[in-house]
């Protein structure tokens, strides 16, 4: 009997598949909706379009397909799905009701959490509302870098989704109401969302470069008028600078610049121009200053 219809993106997607499949769950799912996101360096869908041609798996990029299982499943699915309440089921990047939202994974990054997790849940008219299904959790160390954080939580997803097949098989799924007396949201996250704040510490600057980085587009900022991305970075311990301007390179350690922070200093690792993916490195001038917004 097939029951279920899945709608699949990312890295999380894949993984949840190749779970499925090992478990031995293929005879459960009618189709796959491959989703595709051009705002991310790989979304995986031809990964997961592989795994369905290996495997004889009906599938298509059609997010608009009607569906005609008993149930859905979205994971990492960005879109509206028409479907019937408790017939849809999401699974969600953190321990809801906390983190509702957009970019729940990278909003826990920047607030440095220590306990991460993926949440399934029935699907409702208010987002990340519904019943709990099935929770799962692991604790990280820091610094961590989003794509590490992707990997772990994904092998999370592939343990949530086939119990949650398995529990909807097995008639044994007990859905529990969320405590909205604790939720919190996290915003949906665009270009400027990206652009490193160098008024902040060395500390939250590293970390917001890690959470932003593979597959994202990365932490941004601006040499002069030139965009650039930063991919790697590394706290120094700090010194005394008696007229401190955040952003301004202080000195050079191994070649690399050391930047001023508000507290603290950072030494640049890694990164490129955003127009043409060439490496900033060596700077065209010891006397840079990296910006938060373009010089006019």
């Amino acid at each position: 009997m097939n029951d279920f219809s899945l709608y699949l993106m990312s890295e999380k997607g894949k993984v949840s598949l190749e779970g499925i499949i090992k478990e031995g769950q293929l005879k459960y799912v009618s189709l796959v909706i491959i989703g595709t996101d051009k705002a991310v360096l790989n979304d995986y869908s031809k990964e997961i379009e592989k795994i369905c041609c290996d495997n004889n798996i009906q599938y298509t990029f059609d997010k608009n397909v009607e569906i005609v299982s008993k149930y859905a499943i979205a994971i990492s699915w960005r879109w509206i799905i028409e479907a019937k309440e408790n017939k849809l089921i999401v699974l969600h990047d953190s321990l809801l009701p906390k983190y509702r939202g957009f970019s729940p994974l990278v909003s826990q990054l920047l607030n440095e959490e220590t306990n991460i997790g993926v949440t399934a849940l029935f699907a409702v008219e208010k987002y990340d509302e519904g019943d709990i299904l099935k929770q799962n959790s692991v604790q990280i160390d820091y610094p961590i870098k989003i794509g590490e954080a992707i990997r772990i939580i994904s092998l999370l997803y592939s343990d949530t989704v086939t119990s949650v097949i398995s529990g909807v098989i097995n008639n044994t799924l007990t859905p529990t109401k969320q405590d909205d007396a604790l939720s919190s949201y996290s915003l949906w996250r665009n270009e400027d969302d990206y652009l490193i704040d160098w008024n902040k510490t060395s500390k939250e600057i590293r970390r917001f470069i890690d959470a932003l980085g593979s597959p994202y587009l990365g932490a941004s900022c601006y040499i002069k008028d030139k965009k650039v991305i930063i991919i790697e970075a590394e706290e120094i311990k700090d010194v005394i600078v008696e007229n401190r301007t955040a952003g301004k390179v202080l000195y050079y350690d191994e070649g690399l610049p050391v930047v001023v922070c508000v507290k603290g200093l950072l030494k640049i690792k890694e990164g490129f121009y955003e127009e043409d993916s060439k490496s900033i490195f060596p700077l065209k001038s010891f006397r840079t200053i990296f910006k938060s917004t373009k010089s006019i």
